[in-house]
């Protein structure tokens, strides 16, 4: 099914059905399928942000297709050294068919797919992380199935706002459990009602996990957020996701990497054999993948 859309910067960009086509061939490519349509294309990767997951995920999944991926970090390019924005994408989008962002500011991700002339993929913003989302969903849909519960317990940010939406255009149930003053955006369950989803966001980690199949958390503390980490870990007590919080569950604990090991989980939960948080990373490539050949690739 081809997208609609010609830019992927949130979750919601794409409809339910076209979702749920990315995540059949997303499974359909990791089971072995291979698909040469993209062995002339180019795709500029723009970091503000460093990564590991982002980059390594997107760079091999464009070999594995027949492309070619370019890292354009801070020094790299004029981005930050006195260019506006648009005229770095209008000049991207003459030299590669596709630009994947990882930026600070969703604006500035908005601006690329404004002014560049080729699919704009969001790799990460300070509001949405729908590539994440992609691996999330195809997750549980190879693990516990797309009935499950998931709760969220933790920080409200990006990955967990482009997941809230996901998961309600997937028809997965979501309890959010975030710490007075670091909320979600109240607009992030209007959206998810827009697919059916009922979402009651609380401060409640226990009520949130209650008959919950999955348990997915997140840092904390997010890059640029440093200075707030002692706000923060007060702020967060009662959060973390360890084995008292886990007692008297089976669920299955997710996390989209890198952890902070004894603040969001404790070692022993990301090391037991609830984690999923590998399938997790990647599954990041093969729906990557899956979405970089309906960009970028056409029927």
């Amino acid at each position: 099914m081809p997208l609609a859309t010609d830019d992927f910067l949130d979750i919601d960009d794409v409809t339910p059905a076209e979702l749920d086509a990315l995540l059949d061939r997303a499974a359909v490519m990791k089971a072995g399928e291979t698909d040469p349509r993209l062995g002339d294309a180019t795709l500029g990767m723009i970091f503000e942000k460093p990564s590991t997951r982002t980059r390594v995920s997107f760079e091999t999944g464009m070999t594995r297709l027949g492309g070619h991926a370019m890292f354009l970090g801070p020094d790299d390019i004029q981005l930050g050294h006195g260019e506006p924005l648009r005229d770095t994408a209008r000049v991207l989008g003459r030299y590669v068919d596709g630009v994947m962002a990882r930026l600070f500011d969703h604006e500035d991700v908005e601006t690329l797919a404004e002014h560049a002339d080729c699919p704009v993929i969001n790799g990460l913003t300070d509001e949405a992380h729908p590539c994440q989302t992609l691996a999330d969903l195809l997750t549980i849909r190879e693990t516990v199935g797309e009935d499950a519960t998931v709760a969220w317990v933790g920080d409200g940010n990006n990955v967990g706002q482009s997941f809230v939406v996901g998961a309600a255009m997937a028809g997965i149930d979501v309890d959010v459990a975030t710490p007075a003053d670091y909320e979600m955006n109240p607009a992030v369950f209007d959206r998810a009602a827009e697919f059916g989803a009922d979402v009651t966001p609380s401060t409640d980690p226990e009520a949130a996990i209650d008959g919950a199949d999955i348990v997915y958390t997140d840092v904390w503390i997010s890059m640029g957020q440093e200075d707030e980490r002692e706000e923060k870990l007060a702020a967060f007590e009662g959060f973390q996701v360890n084995a008292d919080l886990l007692a008297g569950t089976d669920a299955k604990v997710m996390h989209c990497l890198p952890a902070h090991r004894g603040e969001e989980i404790t070692n022993d939960v990301l090391e037991s054999d609830r984690a999923l948080v590998w399938d997790q990373a990647e599954n990041r490539m093969h729906a990557q993948n899956a979405l970089l050949v309906e960009l970028l690739g056409g029927e």
